[in-house]
């Protein structure tokens, strides 16, 4: 075989087995998820070595999705860390072979504060599957490792594992856009579910126009503005949007009699509008569903506030 070759091997080993993990999906994972919903406290999550790596992962998805939890080393314990835990809590216990000796010390005391257990390991005969409250297995046939040996397809069936129950109490707690959002704060993201159309809209210089200016005027206003339209008002109120689009329609249609026209023959009347609290990600869909590049941002009173166009909404 190729290098080429031991990599797509590697790939088909492990999708294989995520597929495989599809039949263990039992009511053992509905009961982990109602014990992480009804959690009062945080969920804890631990593990050694690899599976301390993959426990961690799942902890840190699990925080930005709604449940708090957090990962500590088993280790760690004995040293003072369980002094962060309290009955309220549950603990997911992460070990592929059922059987490790710092996690099975461990065990005892979790038993003794009356906290519940979610084990997650490869042996559904082993100590932390029989000590646990439910157990999830996450055996898998064998590793994508040619030696079968290192942790890989094993390692990769629990992440998917830890995903699938982040993703089950996502939709448990009816997670929203706006709840990602105060949990991902920084980033594209972040600014992309945080902003609103107050923060970035133009304010200055609007091609504001008359439905009764002729075309021939309203198409110098709407050059000098620069966002390839003209809002059309009336006592200070939305009455009508006129685009590039539809001047050059316009003027496809009426040629030499385009400029005896008025903006109120080709205005659209009933503009796409938001408020200024819209958030950016909310404006983006607008645009998309309606194919357009800009919107604009209203008072309660239909007063034009500002534009947002298709380039503002590049964060």
């Amino acid at each position: 075989m190729t290098t080429i070759e031991y990599g797509i091997q590697a790939i088909k080993d492990e999708a294989e087995a995520l597929l495989e993990l599809i039949p263990k999906i039992d009511i053992n994972f509905e009961k982990a998820v109602n014990l992480m919903y009804d959690c009062k406290g945080k969920v804890i999550v631990t593990g050694v070595g690899k599976s301390g790596h993959i426990g961690a992962k799942i902890a840190a998805t699990l925080s930005s999705t709604g449940t708090p939890a957090f990962f500590i080393n088993p280790l760690d314990v004995y040293h003072g860390d369980l002094g962060v835990m309290t009955h309220e809590d549950v603990v997911v216990a992460i070990s592929n072979s059922g059987q490790t000796d710092e996690l099975l010390r461990f065990i005892p005391m979790v038993l003794h504060m009356q906290i519940p257990i979610i084990g997650m390991s490869g042996n559904p005969q082993s100590l932390l599957a029989k000590y646990s409250t439910c157990h999830l297995n996450v055996g898998v046939k064998k590793e994508a490792c040619p030696l079968n040996l290192a942790p890989t397809s094993s390692t990769t069936a629990t992440l998917a594992m830890g995903d699938a129950l982040a993703i089950a109490l996502m939709q448990k707690r009816n997670f929203r856009p706006q709840d990602f959002a105060h949990f991902h704060p920084g980033g594209e993201l972040g600014k992309r579910l945080l902003t609103t159309a107050q923060d970035v809209m133009r304010e200055d210089d609007l091609p504001i126009i008359s439905p009764d200016m002729h075309l021939g005027e309203a198409i110098i206003l709407v050059s000098k503005g620069k966002l390839g339209l003209g809002v059309a008002t009336v006592d200070d109120k939305i009455v009508g949007l006129i685009t590039d689009g539809d001047i050059r329609r316009a003027m496809e249609r009426w040629q030499a009699g385009f400029i005896d026209h008025t903006v109120s023959d080709i205005m659209t009347r009933e503009p796409k509008t938001v408020s200024a609290e819209t958030k950016i990600s909310e404006i983006q869909s607008i645009m998309q569903r309606y194919k357009i590049h800009s919107v604009l941002v209203v008072s309660e009173e239909r007063h034009l506030l500002g534009v947002v166009d298709h380039y503002s909404c590049m964060l």
